[in-house]
């Protein structure tokens, strides 16, 4: 396939970016900031194209985008003073797929803004009640984010992982269509972006939030 990926200089849009190409994809990778993007030279053999752009922009990304087949997107904010990078960076992207021949979308959002588990125990709602207050800005920028894929001519998935660790990929991880996995409490990123590309081409997944976790 032909994807596209934003926030390829971060955790897991880089391992996207990485797993793709061992995969045999060929990957545009969409940067700000080029410097702080890197790769296994042995992996590229000539299907990795880096573009610089900027992200406010929908011009600029157009010809990143032109005869994809897919974007997959890891934008979103790093710290709290970040809030409302998610919303404003994804509407760019989706302004400039509108004009554009490429549909198929998969971002990464967070678990507590899709529904929590129907049978989850008294723990797990305490820490997502806890960790939903705390990173109330993060949260309500990825909910107005999704508002806006969801509103799109898009064929969209939106990914939910729950907390985030930097662990090899292991591909032992649950995913769950329109819900969340019962006890999911941890994922690492390399397993959020394989789950990414195998939604990509799971026609179950588009237009659905998908709780992903181990």
């Amino acid at each position: 396939m032909k994807l596209t990926v934003l926030g390829a200089t971060g955790g897991i849009g880089g391992e996207v970016v990485r797993q793709a190409l061992l995969a045999g994809h060929e990957v545009t990778a969409v940067v700000r900031d080029p410097s702080r993007f890197s790769v296994d030279g042995d992996l590229t053999d000539g299907r990795l194209r880096v573009v610089t752009a900027d992200l406010t922009s929908p011009e600029d990304l157009v010809p990143a985008l032109t005869g994809r087949h897919a974007v997959l997107s890891g934008l979103g904010a790093r710290t709290r003073k970040d809030a409302g990078v998610a919303t404003r960076l994804t509407r760019t992207l989706l302004t400039a797929m509108e004009t554009t021949d490429v549909r198929r979308l998969v971002v990464v959002s967070a678990a507590p803004v899709g529904p929590a588990p129907a049978d989850d125990g008294f723990l797990d709602r305490t820490v997502r009640t806890l960790v939903s207050a705390v990173l109330k800005d993060i949260y309500t920028d990825l909910r107005a984010m999704e508002t806006a894929v969801a509103g799109s001519a898009t064929e969209w998935t939106v990914v939910r992982p729950p907390r985030l660790q930097n662990k090899p990929l292991t591909g032992g991880y649950r995913t769950v269509v329109g819900g969340f996995p019962a006890k999911g409490r941890f994922i690492g990123r390399a397993d959020v972006a394989h789950s990414m590309l195998a939604l990509t081409n799971d026609p179950a997944a588009v237009k659905q939030g998908v709780g992903v976790a181990y």
